[in-house]
């Protein structure tokens, strides 16, 4: 497989990726940043994995059900067919709290004749670490380990169990189920409940759907788009993961391997931002009762990112028995950014607390707390915006004076002067007002490169970079000022390769980077929209869409010459930047 063809399935408490041919290949137990109990994604050999083996007069096709996140398997021959239903169950209950246990439903069913196939079943618990051992019993098959630490997994199905464990051969007489659990069952399951479990989960997702607008254009991307940023949002806590991977690659056989299953302010705080504009203002309030609770002391300082359950310390290791996907190393678990300064946290989380005032005023809870926090980033901003950072790309060496940064302080104050309007708190609004001011020229000033006419990375640099082009995006100047429409043709004349963006050309810690952040791509064809280039945008979004897998979803990076899809995935980042251009377009705007 040279793509990222996987379909993403979870019930926001965890999530499996799934092959095109049906293999799961990356699940984590009880939660999405748990140990795996599959890895293949991450070791073809070592990694483990639950696969439908068949001969090869079989085709085999892939599908989402409608609307929903249920990913279908078809494989077909001309004397037999059959299909897997793959989902993690997820609905309400009479009590309206969610059953989003930790367990994966696979129901097969005949679609025609007699199929013969072959299943194959190696989990292995904790990472592949040492040695997993499954084992036969009367209701079910249990695998264990217990070298690095206890732990257990437990699989039901109405197949000859012994068959299933020795990847023997069987022909299917009857319709089949598979329950995966990281919980020994206390119900025997049979057909008929689990069946049950699949009308429930896909109500759940209907209804979800429901509440999202259509769209007269790219309605399928969107709503796509949507249920997969949903996916990837933790009920639990109202965290929202970068992404459901560890470790996939930005490059093949190269070291930017990173483990995303954590919460950045920054991309949550973007998602939350663009799923309420489509309506969903659970994630929202879910997210901001999340800030809420991190944030107790009055002035502490906000970290870049955190555990899904509100951990501060990712502490970074890697995983040196394993061997990458694609031989690509290292494998790791924790980040070591966690302990990072970004400065531009404060105004993108900022931006979404205003939204969800202006939003959700007669409905916000917390509203005290919300002001509360508002002060605090204010103060946090005012005492900290002049110093240098690490910038929204991470750099871990030296710290420098991001203008994409510097740009988010004045967001940060902007929104909180507007926040402070809504609440008629004015006691600080000519001290803020000044502020606001003092950042903008500083920015204007310094950002401004005369010889490369554009705003560029860093305060007095020649190099340009794709995030800058947010600094329409937020407000801080008008799509049509001169300024910006030269920002935006030098980025597409310097950092455009082959249809795809560079985020910087400038050498980073690693290298040059041979592939594309997704998400640069997207702001710059939203960029070329907002300039008056409706028809080129339209082009390029097209082409851009076109580099999507199967179920058109989006990893991380793309690579310039093959266009296959790399990094960890998929990626809350390139989906959100989907939505907001797609909705973009949409505004009646289209050419």
């Amino acid at each position: 497989m040279n793509n990222l063809n996987y379909g993403i399935i979870g019930n926001c408490r965890t999530a499996a990726l799934i092959s095109e041919t049906g293999s799961l290949d990356w699940f984590c137990l009880p939660e999405f940043d748990s140990a795996s109990v599959f890895a293949k994604l991450l070791d073809e050999e070592k990694g483990g994995q639950f696969s439908f083996e068949v001969d090869s007069s079989y085709s085999i096709s892939q599908k989402y059900h409608e609307n929903t996140c249920i990913l279908v398997t078809t494989f077909a021959s001309t004397e037999a067919s059959f299909e897997i239903i793959d989902f993690l169950p997820r609905y309400q209950k009479e009590n309206q709290k969610y059953h989003s246990p930790p367990e994966i439903i696979r129901l097969i069913n005949i679609l025609k004749g007699e199929p013969t196939l072959s299943i194959n079943y190696t989990p292995k618990l904790e990472y592949a670490f040492g040695e997993t051992k499954t084992y036969l019993k009367n209701n079910f098959i249990v695998s264990l380990t217990e070298e690095e630490k206890f732990d257990s997994l437990f699989l039901y199905t109405n197949l000859d169990k012994e068959k299933v464990i020795q990847g023997s051969k069987i022909k299917l007489t009857q319709n089949t189920f598979f329950l995966l659990s990281y919980n020994e069952k206390i119900e025997l399951p049979n057909l008929e409940s689990l069946q049950l479990e699949l009308d429930r989960t896909k109500v759940y997702w209907y209804n979800w759907i429901e509440k999202t607008p259509q769209f007269s254009y790219y309605n399928s991307e969107i709503r796509r788009s949507a249920m997969t940023l949903k996916l990837l949002s933790y009920e639990k806590s109202g965290a929202i993961l970068a992404a459901a991977t560890t470790s996939l690659p930005e490059t093949i056989g190269e070291v930017r391997n990173w483990d995303y299953r954590f919460c950045w302010i920054r991309d949550a705080s973007m998602v939350v931002k663009v799923v309420s504009q489509l309506g969903h203002k659970r994630m929202a309030k879910n997210f901001l009762d999340f800030i809420v609770d991190l944030v107790p002391d009055k002035d502490e300082k906000l970290q870049i990112m955190y555990g899904i359950n509100k951990e501060k310390e990712l502490t970074e290791k890697q995983l040196t028995h394993l061997s990458g996907y694609k031989n690509s190393k290292p494998v790791r678990i924790g980040n070591a950014a966690y302990a990072q300064k970004q400065n531009d946290i404060y105004g993108i989380l900022m931006d979404v607390i205003y939204q969800e005032f202006v939003n959700l005023n007669q409905e916000l809870e917390n509203i005290e707390e919300l002001w509360n926090i508002t002060k605090g980033i204010a103060w946090v901003v005012g005492k900290h915006w002049q110093e240098p950072d690490k910038g929204i790309w991470e750099f871990r060496t030296e710290d420098r004076h991001f203008t994409f940064s510097k740009v988010l302080c004045w967001v940060a104050i902007d929104r909180a002067i507007k926040v402070s309007k809504i609440l008629n708190k004015e006691s600080k609004l000519e001290r803020w007002s000044k502020l606001e001011q003092e950042i903008k020229t500083d920015i204007l000033t310094h950002a401004w490169n005369d010889k490369k006419q554009a705003f560029t990375q860093s305060y007095f640099s020649s190099d340009l970079d794709a995030s800058v082009l947010l600094m329409q995006t937020y407000g801080f100047i008008e799509p049509k000022d001169p300024k910006f429409v030269s920002t935006v043709k030098a980025i597409g004349n310097e950092l455009m390769n082959d249809g795809l963006l560079y985020r910087y050309k400038n050498q980073d810690d690693f290298g040059l980077p041979s592939s594309s952040f997704t998400i640069c791509t997207f702001w710059y064809i939203n960029s070329l929209f907002k300039i008056g280039e409706e028809t080129e945008a339209k082009k390029q979004f097209d082409k851009l869409l076109s580099y999507s897998n199967h179920l058109g979803l989006f990893s991380e990076d793309i690579d310039f010459k093959t266009k296959r899809l790399l990094g960890n995935f998929p990626q809350a980042y390139s989906h959100l930047a989907l939505i907001e251009t797609a909705m973009n377009f949409d505004k009646g705007l289209l050419v």
